[in-house]
């Protein structure tokens, strides 16, 4: 089961707080720019991805190289908060997130170290951070799910847009604290401004009224159970379910709205190194597995219904094929650390 996702703006001063006052900062092995002369048989992972993904990759690496893992697992926006508190004495090497914002920020605050060329060679740079400080590591692509029994396929709505509609009042699932629907506020505020943007989430808070949940998991089981008839998730949340129920029990579907639209969205999942590392070459050694065919097929054929991004590796089959997908074009510099998407859920009193 994966772990609970929340905002990272939102929560980073919690975290940090809660690591302040609880005297619960990590140890730090003794931290250097550079890590010089550090041990490169271990090092430590701060994960934010689901621990499924991020431990079939784990065992894998560990196997394939003889270095040891050391694995804390949390939501991406705790772990980011814990680092801004750590600073410099952080006892992680690198952080792995399912989202590209947390990245951003830690990014724009110089906490993470350059990616060797060597490993960025085996990416497609429209993944990757644009200063060169992350790697892309997978994607998933934001979809409808809904119940078969409550909607037929031809009544979907073509746009997110139209999920304001009076007619979806009291049958939207809506997770408004979930890291993945903030790359979605984000579109929508590119493409229609920050006053629309507020109204369009004050109409899907009317419409979720009873169905506001606290993560994806949770939108597709209750759409499945026919609790809600709506909602709007990454596909590989469905996949999961479907994979964990059996076919047979499935009462609900996904779809993807049209193409460009601002609710048809792609995540990217990446990991980074921080510049505090002290087992930096050991640590580069997994950011270089991680997109390495190796890593990308174990992403493929694993549980997580990821979509690899190297272009030779296929997904499951059964996925729409990654390159048949058609989001909107916004790319991981404009959806940014997410501030704005925070800004504005916090303005329609989402969050």
């Amino acid at each position: 089961m994966s772990l609970q996702k929340g905002t990272l703006r939102y929560r980073v001063v919690a975290a940090a707080a809660a690591v302040v006052v609880g005297g619960a900062v990590l140890s730090a092995c003794g931290a250097s720019d550079a890590g010089a002369g550090a041990s490169d048989r271990s090092f430590t992972l701060y994960n934010g991805q689901h621990v499924q993904t991020t431990m079939a990759l784990v065992r894998a690496f560990e196997r394939a190289t003889g270095i040891t893992v050391r694995v804390r697992s949390d939501t991406e926006a705790t772990l980011a908060g814990q680092i801004l508190v750590e600073g410099s004495h952080s006892p992680a090497d690198v952080l792995y997130t399912e989202n590209s914002p947390a990245l951003q920020d830690l990014q724009a605050r110089r906490l993470l170290a350059h990616v060797p060329a060597s490993v960025r060679a085996a990416t497609q740079p429209r993944f990757d951070s644009p200063q060169g400080d992350w790697v892309g590591v997978s994607a998933r692509v934001s979809v409808l799910v809904y119940n078969t029994r409550l909607v037929r396929r031809s009544e979907l709505p073509r746009s997110v847009l139209q999920l304001a509609d009076p007619r979806w009042k009291g049958k939207l699932a809506l997770a408004p604290a979930e890291t993945d629907f903030q790359p979605i506020v984000t579109a929508v505020d590119r493409a229609e401004g920050p006053a629309a943007t507020v109204r369009w989430l004050d109409a899907l808070k009317a419409n979720a009224a009873g169905h506001v949940y606290p993560d994806n998991e949770t939108i597709t089981a209750e759409v499945n159970a026919g609790q809600a008839a709506i909602g709007v998730i990454d596909q590989y949340y469905w996949y999961r379910l479907r994979s964990q129920l059996g076919p047979a029990a499935m009462d609900s579907a996904i779809a993807t709205f049209a193409p460009r639209d601002p609710g048809y969205v792609l995540d990217v999942s990446g990991a980074a190194v921080l510049r505090s590392s002290t087992h930096r070459a050991a640590a580069d050694r997994f950011l270089e597995f991680l997109v390495s065919d190796r890593g990308q097929r174990i992403l493929a054929h694993s549980d997580s219904y990821e979509y690899p991004i190297d272009s030779g590796v296929t997904a499951r089959p059964g996925e729409a094929p990654f390159a048949a997908l058609r989001p909107d074009p916004v790319s991981v510099a404009q959806l940014g650390t997410g501030a704005t998407a925070v800004h504005l859920l916090q303005e329609a009193q989402l969050l």
